[in-house]
């Protein structure tokens, strides 16, 4: 890049730069100024107003990390839904089968899980 390109960004490194440097002064004031007072009931996790039953690094089943990898895999492919909404009307009736067969194969893919039970709880 030359410097007259290299010149556009300077904005944008002067915002930054200030946006850090704000950041860093707040954090050394609520340091120096903040109170210091603890006690064992601060110290004690706070879980929504409930007492804390357990332990905290109790192992989770993996069931929990399938449906949050599920959750998440399908969020990521609604996220298609959104420029292909954007640009309907340019792609007719064309692009709107090919949404339908996009949502089918996501729909053959969600009952392939709800079958094999990856979804049930209760098991």
């Amino acid at each position: 890049m030359n410097a007259p390109n290299l010149q556009a960004y300077a904005p944008l490194l002067l915002f930054l730069t200030l946006a850090f440097l704000l950041a860093g002064v707040l954090v050394s004031l609520s340091v120096l100024v903040g109170w210091r007072r603890p006690s064992r009931a601060k110290q004690l996790p706070y879980e929504c107003g409930m007492e804390p039953t357990g332990d905290a690094r109790e192992p989770f089943s993996v069931k929990f990390y399938l449906v949050a990898m599920v959750f998440i895999l399908f969020d990521v492919e609604a996220i298609f839904l959104y420029p292909w909404a954007y640009i309907f009307r340019e792609l007719k009736w064309f692009g709107f089968a090919e949404m339908a067969l996009y949502i089918a194969i996501l729909l053959v893919g969600y009952l392939y899980l709800w079958k094999k039970g990856a979804l049930d709880w209760n098991r």
